[in-house]
């Protein structure tokens, strides 16, 4: 089956509580453009990661509000401003390593919650069927280019009602495969 391939550049997700501490009490993100993932969009607001090394300014918000804030970054990314991040799933947090976020307003201080998400295929039950896979089964996703063709192995299959068709890695993993703009890949079973 073919998947849209898609790149993760750094982001967070913010919790209600994080968004009142950035942008205000009751501050509502405003909407830049809509993302692959049904109700999922870029804000226009962005936030400065804060590490032990230094700083990684303008990364997007990505909304609406979750029930944990996440900070997700490439290894080079967390590497860059000294965090030491782990590779795991979205919402896998606990043992992860903190950071602070600066808004506009002021300055959360997050415990835990910096990962590099762990490449994944978002994808509906009907989906799964048809290639006879489930939520939290690992597959490979073979991607062919002219100048760097690479199968991704150990790739999540994520499966809900409310995703569409998409595999999402990070801007080191799109870099290693060299893509550029719109590309598609074989789930491999």
């Amino acid at each position: 089956m073919k998947v849209l391939i898609e790149t993760s550049a750094r982001h967070v997700h913010l919790s209600r509580e994080a968004l009142d501490v950035l942008f205000g009490r009751g501050y509502g993100l405003k909407v830049k453009r809509f993302l692959s993932q049904p109700g999922q969009f870029v804000s226009e607001d962005r936030v400065e990661i804060v590490g032990a090394r230094g700083s990684i300014k303008n990364v997007s918000v990505l909304g609406p509000p979750r029930g944990s804030t996440q900070v997700e970054l490439s290894l080079t990314d967390a590497r860059k401003i000294g965090i030491d991040a782990v590779i795991r799933e979205s919402g896998d947090l606990s043992g992860s390593p903190g950071c602070k976020i600066v808004g506009p307003i002021g300055i959360y201080d997050l415990k835990e919650g910096v990962i590099a998400a762990k490449r994944h295929i978002h994808m509906a039950p009907q989906d799964a069927r048809k290639i006879g896979t489930d939520s939290g089964e690992i597959v490979s996703v073979k991607i062919n280019s002219s100048e760097r063709s690479t199968i991704f192995e150990d790739t999540v299959v994520r499966v809900s009602n409310k995703f569409s068709l998409a595999c999402h890695i990070d801007t080191d993993e799109s870099n290693a495969a060299g893509i550029k703009g719109e590309i598609f890949g074989e789930i491999i079973v």
